[in-house]
């Protein structure tokens, strides 16, 4: 049976003794620990969102830049290649124009030779139609 005397008393006072020491010693310190840990964590959460949205406006910045070069460097390349395609027109043109030229000369040599060697046919055409007939009637005429 539980007697009621004085170590009872000093019981409930050894209690609280030992449930304030452990409060000052123990709880206040973890509790302590636990809500700077809590505020670290905090805060590393709002740095983490603040570096994911740094990076997302970085890679905003750089998609913009990467299109606006892209954009560029295609304007440049349809503007060399309208110069070269302008370049080769002329050079074509050039070169269709000299062997025009050349075509026409040649054209012209060719038409005085032929006319030169029709000439000079019909100029041996009377002693070669004469020679034939008389090899063909075994005679002169």
């Amino acid at each position: 049976m539980v007697s009621m005397d004085i170590t009872l008393f000093l019981q409930i006072v050894n209690a609280f003794v030992l449930m304030f020491l452990l409060n000052g010693v123990i709880y206040k310190p973890v509790l302590k620990v636990l809500k700077e840990r809590s505020a670290k964590l905090q805060g590393m959460r709002n740095d983490v969102v603040k570096y994911e949205d740094n990076a997302r406006r970085r890679q905003e910045e750089v998609d913009r830049k990467m299109h606006k070069a892209s954009t560029q460097a295609k304007a440049a390349l349809d503007t060399a290649r309208a110069g070269a395609k302008a370049a080769g027109e002329e050079k074509l043109a050039a070169i269709k124009a000299e062997a025009d030229t050349e075509k026409d000369t040649q054209l012209a040599t060719v038409k005085s030779q032929v006319e030169a060697a029709r000439k000079e046919l019909e100029a041996g055409l009377d002693g070669f139609a004469s020679a034939m007939a008389g090899k063909i009637l075994g005679r002169s005429l």
